[in-house]
């Protein structure tokens, strides 16, 4: 009897501490919350109960398996003890890890709702970001390490390695370069505000907005739903634009190639009529002028301004298209022309034969007249 209740009393009551304290906390959690609606990290800590309660649950078992005087777990004791300290070594990181999360991300909500600049709560979001990711990545290293120095063969190699770590950390470092130095070039990015997380750029002659950076790649959106996903180190060594820094408000430009005889006047009054009616015109600036001149044509150029780059778009598209419906429907001879020659008429009978037309015009119409054939004579 004693065999039986033994094990049901020390797995039943671990499981049973466990669930109750984990209700517990859960409790007192809601409740901190519900007073305290300035700040979401009591919100945010109730996610932290699984794996506080597999800590606790394993926690308890590893102490007490002991006790359960059993043929099996006397044969296995030192196999289910490892068990154990693996598993309570990974519920540990997970919640290191779910903790360090809420705490990141309950600082960074704070700060976006207190502040009004939306460059600054881009440039902490990327920032946070980049340190979630890097805490992560530690706390998992040294949880992987920690388990693996929990077998003693384990220990002996480890022994053995110190010996050679200058060679290996060498060998390692020549390896790893590329991905150290995308490593090093996302701190880079984050700190040194080079790109954020929400930013409108320009790479390779591609428009879209950083979506995501991690340590070692960066992801952007294009207008069309597509992903470019290139290497963080890229935007440390090569050129690239960025709409979004020192501030999102753009200017935008429309050329036009017109005929001469444009009313450049009337076109200015039209813009202003145009942009007036245009709810992505964002009132700060605007003009037309006359910037360029070829032989055949002249360039227009007009100016508008909008709160962002979406905007931007969305104006420069609105003047182009109602400018250009505008001079077809009330000036069509201010849009270009083609001018070609007169083509070479053919010989005054045969054409006359053909259309019944007279083929002498005068010459202000600018054409050349054609002549009659000669008379013929009495001797051929």
């Amino acid at each position: 009897m004693e065999n039986v209740l033994r094990p049901l009393l020390v797995v039943g009551g671990s499981l049973m501490v466990t669930l109750v304290a984990g209700w517990l906390v859960d409790r007192l959690l809601k409740r901190a919350d519900g007073r305290h609606h300035e700040t979401p990290v009591w919100g945010l800590l109730r996610l932290c109960r699984p794996p506080l309660q597999v800590v606790l649950c394993t926690a308890l078992l590893r102490a007490s398996f002991g006790q359960l005087r059993l043929d099996v777990v006397r044969e296995h004791r030192a196999g289910i003890g490892q068990v154990l300290t693996l598993v309570l070594i990974g519920a540990s990181a997970w919640l290191v890890i779910r903790a360090a999360a809420t705490i990141v991300q309950s600082s960074y909500a704070r700060y976006a709702t207190s502040t009004r600049d939306p460059a600054r709560v881009r440039r902490v979001r990327t920032q946070v970001a980049l340190i979630q990711r890097v805490v992560t990545a530690v706390v998992a290293t040294v949880a992987v390490a920690a388990m693996l120095l929990t077998f003693p063969a384990m220990r002996t190699v480890g022994t053995s390695m110190l010996a050679s770590a200058g060679v290996l950390g060498i060998v390692a470092g020549v390896a790893a370069q590329s991905t150290l130095g995308n490593l090093f070039a996302g701190f880079q990015i984050a700190f040194g505000d080079m790109v954020r997380i929400g930013d409108t750029v320009v790479v390779d002659g591609e428009w879209g907005t950083v979506e995501e950076i991690t340590l070692t790649f960066l992801a952007v959106r294009t207008w069309d739903e597509r992903r470019i996903t290139m290497p963080v180190s890229y935007f440390t060594s090569q050129p690239f634009e960025n709409w979004s820094r020192g501030g999102v408000q753009m200017s935008g430009t429309v050329f036009f190639h017109l005929d001469h005889s444009a009313p450049v006047a009337a076109m200015r009054d039209k813009l202003r009529d145009i942009l007036g009616e245009c709810a992505a015109w964002d009132g700060r600036d605007w003009s037309l002028a006359v910037t360029d001149t070829t032989p055949t044509t002249i360039e227009v150029r007009a100016v508008v301004t909008a709160k962002d780059a979406d905007d931007i778009w969305t104006a420069r598209c609105a003047v182009r298209e109602q400018m250009i419906g505008w001079l077809r429907d009330h000036h069509p001879y201010a849009l270009p022309r083609i001018v070609t020659a007169p083509a070479a008429l053919p010989p005054g009978d045969h054409w006359r034969e053909l259309t019944g037309a007279d083929t002498r015009r005068p010459q202000s119409e600018g054409h050349v007249p054609v002549p009659e054939k000669a008379p013929r004579t009495g001797r051929g």
